[in-house]
């Protein structure tokens, strides 16, 4: 098999860097990768949807804590995870993804004994936090490492899979934590050590050994401090805003005062990146045109997303006076759809490219809402005619559009797939995080929105998928990046797709 490297040899493009990871891997090997990076992912999205459940249950364990103080169970493991994203791929690329991975999701298994094991509410939430600090270096290494096992012709297929295994954690999310928590809330976190286990040891025997990058010969990357304490102290504080907005209220002190300071930490980072001989987030990652969309067009898809998701839910509860349990039901369709696009969307992109699919992707999931919009009435008496189609659109739209987008990172050299892996799931954080404020602000905040509210939601929805559609003409994910950054021409192929 012809990998990359040779590929670049042979056309005169430099080659990767000794200690880049392996272009391809094995057939069998790279699906045994695939695996365990999945597993990964799946831990993170199941302990992030399963804990929102247990919720109420957690609270009658801690009768003397406010709503607020209870909040912060789940938002601690929410901010964190966002705010660290991106300088933990830049960490990973640093010391190598392999020992990154082994650190994360070793820290993941025991922060989750400590949240079982949480004797208070204190304990609890520092535990979340940790939590995050493993998901936030499991993430975006799970993908760097995965991406490189697979030649570019098969990345599709093999995000496809991790992004249907999310599919499997956010539809499995809320029946694993209602069953538990009907046992006890605590089993949620003492469920994932024996699956850290597995993957920890899997991880150990089959993940290649990747080295610490090197910016030119016999030259390690260099941290950033400066960059990083930027970044964290912007994203952290811009998720904050969005996260704890609907209760702090939307013009509040608090809530103002972090999005001011999140804009400055921004702009102070931006000033500081562009000045840094080696900064912790490349702006060399956004000359790669496709990688730019690929940003974008994320931010913009997982604002629909969550927004969707969120007005389906509140639809449900609300206007139609649905239990919780027959609401969660009413959404499996979604995810279900998801699944089983996202396990075919390697040889749709065969067939249609990989632009094409991401296009036809957007516009099915802005499909969903504006069908929605036309259709959707006040009492549900016809779900499966009004609103089934919808979430069946969505889901295709999903599993069509993710797979393509998130191929992007294998785009970039190896010295950069941890960090431009982190950028994505930034993405994906940040748009769900501000696509649950933005619903919230439209309809006011209610608990129980009226149809009005939520078809204005629907108008919002529709909106942003259709700018995802329009990002993800710019992406062509099958030619890799120049990986030659050591010494090479220093040209993007890219920039001109």
């Amino acid at each position: 098999m012809t990998t990359p490297s040779s590929k670049a040899q042979g056309s005169g493009v430099p080659a990767a860097a000794p200690d880049a990871a392996p272009a391809t891997a094995p057939v069998r090997r790279r699906w045994l990768i695939l695996a365990v990076a999945s597993a990964a992912q799946f831990l993170a999205v199941l302990d992030m949807i399963a804990v929102n459940i247990a919720f109420p249950a957690i609270g009658a364990d801690f009768r003397s804590a406010s709503t607020a103080e209870l909040s912060w169970v789940l938002n601690a493991y929410t901010i964190v995870l966002a705010a660290l994203l991106v300088p933990a791929g830049r960490l990973a690329d640093a010391i190598g993804g392999r020992r990154s991975f082994l650190t994360g999701i070793a820290l993941f298994g025991l922060a989750s004994v400590a949240c079982g094991a949480a004797p208070g509410l204190g304990t609890l939430i520092a535990a979340r936090v940790v939590q995050g600090v493993a998901a936030a270096v499991l993430v975006p290494t799970s993908l760097s490492l995965a991406l490189p096992a697979f030649p570019p012709r098969e990345r599709a297929t093999a995000v496809g899979v991790w992004t249907a295994v999310s599919a499997v954690a956010a539809s499995a999310g809320p029946v694993a934590g209602g069953l538990l928590a009907a046992a006890d809330w605590r089993w949620i976190f003492l469920v994932n050590p024996p699956v850290v286990l597995l993957a920890w040891l899997a991880g150990l025997r089959l993940l290649p050994r990747t080295g610490p990058v090197r910016t030119g010969p016999g030259e390690r990357r260099r941290l950033d401090p400066l960059g990083t304490l930027l970044v964290l102290l912007g994203t952290g504080s811009l998720t904050t805003a969005c996260v704890e907005a609907a209760d702090w209220g939307y013009g509040a002190p608090a809530t103002l005062g972090f999005l001011a300071v999140g804009l400055v930490m921004g702009a102070l980072a931006v000033a500081h990146v562009r000045r840094h001989p080696d900064p912790v987030v490349d702006p060399a990652l956004f000359r790669t045109r496709a990688f730019t969309a690929a940003t974008l067009g994320l931010l913009s898809y997982f604002l629909a997303y969550a927004a969707s998701i969120l007005a389906a839910t509140l639809l449900f509860t609300g206007a139609w006076g649905w239990s919780s349990a027959r609401a969660g039901l009413a959404v499996t369709p979604w995810p279900l759809t998801v699944l089983v696009v996202s396990m075919l969307s390697g040889r749709i992109v065969k067939a249609l490219g990989e632009r094409p699919t991401a296009v036809v992707g957007g516009l099915c999931f802005a499909a969903g809402p504006v069908w929605w919009l036309l259709l959707a009435g006040g009492d549900g008496a016809h779900y499966a005619v009004e609103f089934m189609p919808g979430l069946v659109l969505t889901g295709i739209g999903a599993g069509l559009y993710q797979p393509v987008m998130f191929s992007a990172a294998g785009l970039l050299p190896a010295r950069r797939l941890s960090l431009g892996s982190g950028v994505l799931m930034m993405s994906r954080q940040g748009g769900s995080a501000l696509g649950v404020a933005a619903l919230v602000m439209i309809t006011g905040g209610a608990a129980r929105p009226g149809l009005d509210a939520l078809r204005a939601g629907w108008v919002f929805t529709a909106v942003t998928a259709a700018l995802a559609a329009v990002a993800g003409a710019a992406v062509r994910t099958g030619v890799r990046a120049d990986p030659g950054e050591n010494g090479g021409s220093g040209t993007d192929p890219l920039r001109h797709h």
